[in-house]
C-alpha cells in the first residue's frame, strides 16, 4: 500500500471536518461507510495519543467506519483504561507523558488477561530501529506518521482480522514440555502458562504444526501476517526472538525454533 500521504483538495469543503483537518494539514479522510457499523459490530479501540489533532483525526475516520473509538492523552490513564475496560484493538504512541508506549506494550504483555490485544504503535519516528524496539515490547504492528487515513484503516481491520478465533478447533499439540491449544489460543510450558500475543501464537502454532520443515520469512509472512501485511521480513525475526525467550530453556540454544542460515526457520521436533 503506498505510503505516501493523500493531500486535502483545494476544492474540498472542510467546514464540518475536526480541526485537524483544516489549515493545509497533510491528512485527508475517508468517506462514511453506509455498512460500517453493522460489518465492524462496533469494535471497540482506544488510542492513547497525547497528540489531540491526530486523536480527532483516528476518532473521525475510524468512527466513519463503523469503530467505536475512545482516547486517552497519556501514558498512565491510557493504561489504566486499558485495564479497566479492554479494547478490541489499541492505538499507541511510543513518545507519551507519564508512561511511554514502550512501557505500556511490556506492562500489557506481561498481563495473562491482555496479552491477546492487538496492539497498533504510532510513532513519528521512522527510523528502521525504533520500530523493531515497538516489535520486540509486544506490538503487533506499526504506521509512521503523517500516515494515510486508508492506510491505517487497512492496518487496523488486518490485525482485526488476525485476532479472531479459528472458526474449527484443530488439535492440541504437544511437544515434549511444550502444550499448545488453538481453540484457546493458550501455550504452557512444563505445565506453567506461557503468556503470548495473538501474531506470537498464530506463528509458533504455524511452525508447530507442520514440524521438521524449513519456511523462509516470506512464507511465513504470507501464513500468518496474510497477503494484507505490512511488516517487513525483518519482523519475522524479531517474533522468533520473542518467542525463543518465552518458550526455550535456553534461548541462546533453542531445542524446538531453529534457524537455518540462509533459508528460513523451522520447528524442530527431533529432540523434543
Amino acid at each position: 500500500m503506498p505510503q505516501s500521504v493523500v493531500q486535502n483538495r483545494p476544492d474540498q469543503d472542510q467546514s464540518n471536518q475536526p480541526n485537524g483537518y483544516r489549515n493545509g494539514t497533510t491528512y485527508d479522510t475517508l468517506s462514511p461507510s453506509r455498512r460500517a457499523v453493522r460489518s465492524n459490530n462496533m469494535k471497540r479501540i482506544l488510542i492513547i495519543e497525547d497528540d489531540r489533532d491526530i486523536v480527532e483525526l483516528v476518532r473521525y475516520n475510524l468512527a466513519n467506519e463503523g469503530f467505536q473509538v475512545t482516547a486517552a492523552h497519556d501514558g498512565s490513564s491510557g493504561l489504566s483504561t486499558v485495564k479497566k475496560t479492554p479494547p478490541d484493538l489499541l492505538l499507541l504512541d511510543l513518545m507519551l507523558p507519564k508512561l511511554s508506549g514502550l512501557d505500556i506494550c511490556r506492562e500489557i504483555r506481561k498481563d495473562e488477561s491482555l496479552n491477546r490485544l492487538p496492539i497498533l504503535m504510532l510513532t513519528a519516528r521512522g527510523e528502521e530501529a525504533d520500530r523493531v524496539v515497538g516489535l520486540e515490547m509486544g506490538a503487533d504492528d506499526y504506521v509512521t506518521k503523517p500516515f494515510s487515513p486508508r492506510e491505517l484503516l487497512a492496518r487496523v481491520k488486518a490485525l482485526l482480522r488476525r485476532a479472531e478465533p479459528p472458526v474449527d478447533a484443530p488439535r492440541i499439540i504437544e511437544i515434549g514440555k511444550l502444550a499448545i491449544d488453538p481453540a484457546s489460543y493458550r501455550v504452557s510450558h512444563a505445565g506453567k502458562p506461557v503468556p503470548l500475543s495473538t501474531l506470537e501464537f498464530r506463528l509458533l502454532y504455524y511452525l508447530a504444526s507442520r514440524p521438521n520443515r524449513v519456511f523462509t520469512r516470506d512464507q511465513l509472512l504470507d501464513a500468518v501476517w496474510g497477503t494484507d501485511r505490512f511488516v517487513t521480513p525483518r519482523s519475522v525475526d524479531v517474533y522468533v526472538r520473542r518467542l525463543r525467550e518465552k518458550i526455550e530453556s535456553d534461548p541462546e540454544n533453542p531445542l524446538h525454533l531453529k534457524t537455518v542460515r540462509g533459508a528460513g526457520y523451522l520447528f524442530e521436533t527431533r529432540a523434543a
